[in-house]
């Protein structure tokens, strides 16, 4: 059953102005918001690539405070625990017992920070979490908040000290988005405010309030599994990740749990452009940042320095488009 229709509205006008709130932080990333509102609207995970310094972690900061939503940030270091991550048993000794206590992963907006810094190991505590939305700690399971995410951080793998996510890893991130640098009017923007004052560990004096709520999120949740998508278009859909299986420059195509995770990105893209179904077009437009960081490259394609995006935009241009 959908929600009624002024309900729809709130909630979708109130998700709209989070992109506005955030840009009182953040300069220039408005693509970067739109991942990250449609990686919640999916119930999904999002992984921000870029180099140092061009606001990942704040993006995420400020995107928690305009939705008013508990987060928590994780520091993904070379030494950095499992247990660190999860939540580990304690002793106690007054009750003569092993207590669990909880670790950051029990929130609802995780930031994982760097995570490509840290070892597989480590890396793969999160696995569980992002599959089931629970830990198993000493064979118990432990479930998660129901509107969990985790917004992950790292920076381009050739950077010194970084280790390659493993594929299963990748896998389940909804949404790549990568944060280039700023243009330079951007970057004379972002300049300005650092000079007029801006702190970036003061969110609340840089004037960025909460717009919206997790009830925005979880409507906005159930209307976007309610857009109409065409049987014409689910084939398009499935014609693009056959065509990927079949690309010789690739050594691994998009699995089914990638061609449902473009379906439901281009339902969520729909439904914030104000639609309550899905076009060819709305496909086209997730399908670099849904599909790219799942796809693997032969060895002889990446010597020859052939890029995965080329490849998967080739792909797409030799796809029938429905009608």
């Amino acid at each position: 059953m959908t929600e009624n229709p002024t309900e729809t509205r709130d909630a979708r006008e109130a998700l709209v102005r989070v992109r506005n709130e955030v840009s009182k932080a953040v300069v220039g990333q408005d693509g970067a918001v739109t991942g990250l509102m449609i990686g919640l609207l999916t119930r999904g995970h999002v992984l921000l690539e870029g180099v140092p310094g061009t606001a990942k972690t704040l993006l995420v900061r400020a995107l928690a405070r305009s939705l008013s939503i508990d987060t928590k940030r994780v520091q993904f270091t070379p030494d950095l625990m499992p247990g660190d991550v999860t939540g580990s048993l304690i002793y106690d000794r007054g009750a003569n017992e092993f207590r669990f206590h909880p670790g950051p992963v029990f929130t609802n907006l995780l930031l994982a920070d760097e995570i490509n810094r840290t070892p597989p190991k480590t890396q793969a505590a999160l696995l569980e979490a992002m599959a089931e939305r629970q830990v198993t700690i000493d064979g118990q399971p432990k479930l998660l908040p129901a509107s969990f995410m985790v917004a992950a951080t790292q920076n381009p793998i050739e950077y010194e000290g970084t280790y390659p996510l493993p594929e299963a890893q990748l896998d389940r991130f909804t949404l790549k988005v990568v944060m280039g640098l700023p243009s330079r009017e951007d970057e004379v923007e972002i300049v300005g405010r650092h000079a007029r004052g801006f702190d970036a560990s003061d969110l609340e004096a840089a004037g960025l309030n909460p717009v919206a709520t997790a009830h925005d999120i979880e409507v906005g949740i159930r209307e976007v599994a309610a857009v109409d998508i065409r049987p014409e278009v689910i084939g398009y859909i499935v014609d693009i990740a056959r065509a990927t299986r079949n690309t010789p420059s690739l050594s691994l195509g998009m699995s089914p749990r990638a061609a449902t995770a473009l379906l439901a990105t281009s339902r969520a893209w729909a439904w914030l452009s104000g639609r309550d179904f899905v076009t060819p077009d709305d496909v086209k437009v997730m399908a670099q940042s849904t599909i790219a960081h799942r796809l693997g490259l032969r060895p002889e394609a990446e010597l020859e320095g052939v890029r995965v995006e080329s490849v998967l935009a080739t792909a797409l241009d030799s796809i029938p488009v429905p009608r």
